[in-house]
C-alpha cells in the first residue's frame, strides 16, 4: 500500500508570464501540474479559474498547490503561498446521539485536537425513527439538516480559533455514520429506508463531493467523503469499522467483527470475501435496559469483581468517581460474577440462600443491592432487578444467535476464527472473559478478542492516509453480502438454547464448565 497522501500539497514549477508566452493563467497551472503529478486530466472548478490570477500574482507565480487525487480522478481543491504549507482535515463520526470531530493536519496526519458532542437532532427524537418520520413534514427534513450542519460548523469554527487555523485551511471533511444519518446529514429523504422494502436514496458516491455543497462553511471546495451504505441497516460507520480492522487486508486469517450499539453489527471474512449482518441484541449489552444503567461516563460502574467465598464486591467506577450506575461492560461483568459466586443460577434467576440481605423486594419484585446507599453517587441504592438480568440474558441470547447465524451461513465454526474484534465504546471497555462466562460470546482464547474503540473515527480519518485505504473504502462495500436474519423456526431453537449461561449446550463453553460443575 503507498502513503501518497488522498489530499496533498505539491510545489509545481510554474513559469513566469512573458510577451513571447502568453499561455493563460488556468492554463499555465494545468500544464504545471499535469507534468508534476504525470496525469492527463486534472479539473479546475471554476470558483478557483476566478481566483487564480489574483492568487497567482500575489506570490509571483510560486505556489503550493492542494491537489485530490483517488480512483483516477485528480482535482485542485486551491493554491498557496510558498510559506503556508499546512492543510487540515476533518473526520467525523456521525453518531445519532454523539458525535466525534478529529483535526488533522494532513502532511503528517498528526491528530491535532478531538471534540464530542451531542448530535441537536436529539431535540427532535432521540430515536432515528422519529426523526425519519419528522423529516416526512413539510420542511422537515430541511430544518435536520440546518440543525446538523450549524451544530458542526460551530465546532469546526471553534477547533479553528483554537488553533489558529483559517477555514480555508480546512480541505477535506471525511464522514462516517450510519445510512439514517448520512440521509439527514446530506438532506436525502430518509423515508424509504424504514418502509418495505427498505429502499435508500442513495449507497455509494462514485465522486466525491463538496463539502460547501451542504453548507459546511471550511474551504468552499473542500472534498467531502461519505462512507458508502451497504442498505438501510448497514452504513458507512460499518464499513468505517472494517477499514479500521484491517480484515479486508487480511488474505488468510478469517475475522469477525461485532458493533454493538442499538443492534449488534456483524461482519464476517477477509480480503478475499465479507458477509454481514445486523439484529436487535444491542441495548441491554449498552447497559441500557438495567434501571441503573446507562452510557459509559464518570462515576459509572465498568467493572464488577465478587469474591466467592465473601461474596464482597468490588467495583472500579470511571474517573473513580462515587457510582452513579452501570454501564454494559459493567453489567455483563456483574451478571458474570454473580453467576460465579452462585448469587444466580443457570436460568439467571436470584438463589435467595445466597443473596442473603443485598436481595430486597419491592412491589413483587425481586431487587440485589449492588453498592448501598452510603457508597453511591446518587444517595440511594444502586439495584438490580430480576427483569435486569431477564433482559441481560435475551440480550446476550440474541448476540450469541446471530453469531451462530452468519457463522454455520458460511459453513465455518468459530474456531475458524482467527481474530475477534470488537467495535465501539462497549468493545473497549468490556472484559471477554465475563462476556464467555454468560454465553455471549464464543469461548475462543483470551488473546482472539481485539477491543478497538470507535473504529467509526478510525476509519474516518484513515482515508486521508493514503488515496489507497479511499480505494479500499469503496472496494468494501462492493464486497460485503448483506443476509437477513430471518426469525425462522431455526433461529427461535437457537435463541431458546441461549437462553441459559452460559448455554444449553455445555460442551460450546469449556472454560466456564468448573462454575457449574
Amino acid at each position: 500500500m503507498t502513503e501518497e497522501r488522498l489530499i496533498r500539497l505539491v510545489r509545481p514549477e510554474i513559469s513566469v508570464p512573458e510577451l513571447k508566452d502568453n499561455t493563460a493563467d488556468t492554463d499555465r497551472v494545468i500544464k504545471a501540474l499535469k507534468k508534476h503529478l504525470g496525469i492527463d486530466l486534472l479539473h479546475v472548478d471554476l470558483s478557483l479559474i476566478r481566483e487564480l490570477p489574483y492568487k497567482l500574482r500575489d506570490n509571483n507565480y510560486k505556489i503550493y498547490a492542494c491537489i485530490f487525487q483517488a480512483n483516477n480522478i485528480s482535482e485542485l481543491i486551491d493554491v498557496y503561498p510558498e510559506q503556508a504549507r499546512d492543510i487540515y482535515g476533518i473526520a467525523v463520526d456521525l453518531g445519532s446521539s454523539t458525535i466525534v470531530m478529529r483535526l488533522i493536519r494532513l502532511a503528517d496526519l498528526k491528530n491535532i485536537d478531538e471534540i464530542t458532542f451531542r448530535n441537536p437532532q436529539t431535540e427532535i427524537g432521540a430515536d432515528i425513527l422519529t426523526r425519519i418520520h419528522y423529516a416526512s413534514k413539510p420542511e422537515g427534513l430541511k430544518q435536520l439538516q440546518d440543525m446538523l450542519i450549524n451544530e458542526m460548523n460551530n465546532h469546526i469554527q471553534e477547533l479553528c480559533n483554537k488553533h489558529n487555523i483559517s477555514l480555508d485551511k480546512i480541505v477535506g471533511i471525511s464522514v462516517a455514520g450510519n445510512t439514517s444519518m448520512t440521509h439527514l446529514f446530506l438532506g436525502l429523504t430518509p423515508h424509504w429506508i424504514c418502509r418495505e422494502p427498505y429502499i435508500p436514496v442513495i449507497n455509494k458516491f462514485e465522486l466525491p463531493l463538496k463539502a460547501s455543497d451542504i453548507g459546511l462553511k471550511v474551504n468552499q471546495r473542500a472534498i467531502l467523503i461519505v462512507f458508502p451504505n451497504v442498505g438501510s441497516y448497514f452504513g458507512g460507520d460499518l464499513i468505517a469499522g472494517i477499514l479500521a480492522s484491517g480484515m479486508a487486508r487480511q488474505r488468510e486469517e478469517i475475522c469477525m467483527l461485532v458493533d454493538v450499539g442499538t443492534n449488534a453489527e456483524v461482519v464476517l471474512g477477509n480480503g478475499d470475501w465479507l458477509i454481514a449482518c445486523a439484529g436487535a441484541a444491542g441495548p441491554a449489552l449498552e447497559g441500557g435496559v438495567a434501571d441503573i444503567g446507562m452510557m459509559a461516563g464518570p462515576g459509572v460502574i465498568d467493572r464488577v469483581r465478587i469474591d466467592p467465598e465473601t461474596l464482597k464486591i468490588e467495583y472500579h467506577t470511571i474517573d473513580n468517581l462515587p457510582p452513579v450506575g452501570i454501564c454494559g461492560s459493567g453489567l455483563i461483568d456483574l451478571v458474570a460474577q454473580m453467576f460465579i459466586a452462585g448469587l444466580i443460577d443457570i436460568r439467571g434467576k436470584f438463589v435467595p440462600e445466597r443473596c442473603g440481605n443485598r436481595l430486597v423486594e419491592k412491589d413483587g419484585i425481586m431487587y440485589f443491592i449492588v453498592v448501598p446507599a452510603q457508597e453511591s453517587g446518587t444517595g440511594e441504592d444502586l439495584t438490580l432487578s430480576q427483569p435486569d438480568i431477564d433482559s441481560l440474558i435475551r440480550s446476550k441470547a440474541a448476540m450469541y444467535t446471530i453469531l451462530t447465524t452468519i457463522i454455520k451461513t458460511v459453513n465455518l465454526s468459530f474456531n475458524d476464527i482467527g481474530k475477534f474484534y470488537i467495535a465501539g465504546t462497549f468493545g473497549s471497555y468490556i472484559d471477554p472473559k465475563s462476556a464467555i462466562t454468560i454465553g455471549m460470546i464464543p469461548d475462543l482464547p483470551l488473546d482472539t478478542y481485539v477491543a478497538l474503540g470507535n473504529t467509526s473515527i478510525k476509519g474516518a480519518s484513515l482515508v486521508f492516509k493514503s488515496k489507497d485505504y479511499y480505494g479500499e473504502m469503496l472496494r468494501i462495500r462492493d464486497m460485503i453480502t448483506y443476509i437477513e436474519l430471518n426469525v425462522n423456526q431455526e433461529f427461535m431453537q437457537l435463541f431458546s438454547a441461549a437462553k441459559f449461561i452460559p448455554h444449553t449446550d455445555r460442551s460450546l463453553f469449556p472454560s466456564v464448565r468448573q462454575y457449574y460443575e
